[in-house]
């Protein structure tokens, strides 16, 4: 795949008058048709073809949403546009920026330019009413930038930002990065989990040179996203994966492994917009390379998943045009973090439960969920073990990223989204929870040791603002020093199945109440949500996970004869038949596992379905350990 420079890959956000746009567009007639990509609740984007003759007779249309629309009953605005009310006008977003997507399989013959896409950001409108991604983000944006003016009209000096004159403060500046992992694959190739299990523990593959097909579409995609302004700032291979073999030809074979690509911050709209753009290219270079990607959160079972880890920071910006971080205090080596600090990370952390809905709300994002893959799995910050020497605690939920010689980097790096995480959304549900903990931080008056006394209490320790029965930093690994059972009193339990986690929503209605009070998370945008997620759970769990656990079943097949079996193979075989039939089989006294859940969500027993969920993912992992130790023990074929 070629980056030619002779291409128009971005129309730049606001910098462009209508007649300018036109104007450019005129000028690449290889741009053949335009997309309004508006966003649905689980963060699928809109794809048209819109030839761009009609986008250029009626660009005034596409900009008051007019132009297009679109049939919002086949999208996920659940319970929003329905059958018999469906109709969802597009409005274009021109305070971002616009890409072109080339398709380099279709050439042009006039110009001998692959022919593109202009994709255009836009808003969904129902009723006259947004009810999009993007559009939660912006109302969200909007909601936490006027409280934030209003607190420091109130309170003139805030701990931590005495260098801080409030009153010259004259807007809020929102940052936001995702860090985007990715397996890559040859196609149909598989490994076993043991191969992958064992490079992993003897960290064979983090940051290791990339080599053959896989080097050349790293580097083609880092120049890529490079000409649409992402500004790559790295490409490297995660702790994931195996060695590749070369075949006869020299080229690489049998590819199995994980890597990562990082891009500048920017503003948590075009930060969101960027990881869109950045996914199709990553998958469209390496699919012209042979090879396949998958940004799914956990792939491979055993193994390390794919994250997505979310940074958020916070800034002001001041009259005179300077910029300081708002989480920052004045003396680095002194404190840890403003009051402003303070409050973000505990209002994050104290609200979490019905923030976790929003980042990991489907099967494959909890199944990367688990103790010892880097994945967090408790509410719990981290801040370093003093103020003077920064540190990274890569197991806990949420952590502080500082630099003491540079205050401008302070922000906080939250690590449980994943590459489909709806990440307008979350960032969104982020930004409104931290300031419940501004609030709380300001109003009680407390000093910038107090604040750090309150989020490093002890459980059973009351505070004026966090939970009397939980602890939420640690500085331990909180995988190894902690057992499961003191993980979850200190840190509170976390949910195992999407049911779980989307029972939090009603389970805590004075936290759900810190979402709603910024209209971005109005409460049918909430049950849209909510019914869209678990409208997905159960016919995942019926039409995907159970037949693919079938197929397991039947591949655990019986490998010895009589006359050749040890008592070891026989005994092996006992078990591992009778958890197959329990598993999967049923008969007139007894139904099996899989049959019982299916009736249970048939039944709307929800709460069944997912407590036999958590145990079918039990007994899967059951299953397989066992018939892998007893194919080791097979010597002959039968």
């Amino acid at each position: 795949m070629m980056v030619k420079k002779d291409l128009l890959y971005v129309v730049p956000a606001g910098k462009l008058s209508k007649d300018e746009i036109l104007s450019l567009l005129r000028e690449h007639p290889e741009i053949k048709f335009a997309s309004l990509v508006g966003i649905d609740l689980a963060g699928n984007d809109t794809d048209e073809k819109i030839p761009i003759k009609f986008l250029l007779e009626n660009m005034d249309d596409f900009f008051n949403g007019t132009a297009v629309q679109t049939d919002g009953s086949s999208v996920v605005l659940t319970g929003i546009a329905t059958l018999n009310n469906a109709k969802v006008d597009m409005l274009a977003d021109p305070n971002v920026n616009w890409f072109v997507d080339y398709n380099y399989e279709h050439i042009d013959e006039e110009t001998g330019k692959p022919v593109g896409t202009l994709r255009i950001p836009a808003f969904l409108v129902h009723n006259g009413v947004r009810v999009d991604s993007r559009s939660i983000l912006a109302t969200g944006l909007e909601y936490v930038k006027s409280e934030l003016m209003k607190l420091f009209s109130k309170y003139k000096h805030i701990p931590g930002l005495e260098h801080v004159n409030v009153d010259e403060i004259d807007d809020i500046i929102f940052t936001a990065a995702t860090e985007l992992e990715f397996w890559v694959k040859t196609p149909a190739n598989k490994a076993q989990v043991e191969e992958l299990r064992a490079s992993q523990v003897m960290q064979e593959q983090y940051w290791q040179r990339t080599r053959g097909e896989v080097r050349t579409a790293m580097e083609q995609a880092l120049l890529l996203l490079a000409n649409y302004g992402l500004e790559p700032e790295m490409g490297h291979k995660e702790v994931g994966g195996v060695k590749a073999k070369i075949d006869e030809a020299g080229h690489l074979s049998h590819v199995m492994e994980q890597l990562e690509i990082d891009w500048r911050y920017s503003t948590p709209m075009q930060t969101a917009d960027n990881e869109l753009q950045a996914r199709i290219v990553i998958r469209e270079v390496f699919r012209a390379n042979g090879l396949d990607v998958t940004f799914k959160a956990k792939p491979i079972i055993g193994v390390a998943g794919n994250g997505e880890h979310t940074h958020i920071g916070m800034a002001a910006k001041l009259k005179s045009g300077k910029i300081v971080n708002l989480f920052a205090p004045a003396d680095m080596k002194k404190d840890f973090l403003s009051a402003i600090g303070y409050g973000a990370i505990m209002g994050l952390l104290k609200n979490y439960e019905v923030v976790n809905p929003f980042v990991s709300a489907t099967n494959d994002s909890l199944n990367r969920l688990k103790p010892g893959f880097e994945a967090p799995v408790c509410i719990v910050t981290s801040l370093g073990h003093s103020p003077e020497v920064p540190s990274r605690n890569r197991t806990i939920l949420a952590g502080l990223v500082r630099d003491v010689t540079n205050p401008l980097a302070t922000r906080f790096e939250v690590r449980s989204p994943n590459p489909y995480t709806n990440t307008y959304i979350a960032i969104a549900a982020f930004y409104i929870t931290m300031l419940d903990g501004i609030k709380a931080a300001l109003e009680s008056g407390r000093t910038l040791k107090e604040l750090e006394a309150e989020l490093s209490k002890d459980a059973g320790v009351p505070g004026f603002y966090l939970e009397t029965d939980r602890a939420y930093r640690s500085e331990h690994d909180v995988f190894d020093d902690y057992s499961p059972e003191e993980r979850d009193r200190l840190f509170g339990k976390p949910p195992a199945t999407v049911w779980e986690n989307m029972q939090n929503l009603t389970k805590y209605p004075e936290k759900l109440a810190v979402l709603k009070a910024s209209n971005a998370f109005r409460q049918e945008i909430i049950d849209a949500f909510k019914a869209g997620a678990l409208l997905r759970w159960r016919t995942e769990l019926i039409n995907r996970i159970i037949p693919e656990n079938l197929e397991i079943v039947k591949e655990c097949k019986c490998l010895h004869d009589a006359a050749n079996a040890s008592d070891y193979d026989m005994y092996m075989w006992e078990k591992i038949n009778s958890l197959r039939v329990y598993l999967a089989k049923d008969s007139m006294a007894h139904k099996s596992l899989f049959s019982r859940i299916k009736e249970a969500i048939q039944a709307g027993d929800y709460a069944t379905a997912s407590d036999l969920q958590i145990e079918m993912s039990e007994r899967m992992v059951e299953l397989q350990n066992l018939y892998s130790q007893y194919k080791k023990n097979m010597i002959h074929d039968c």
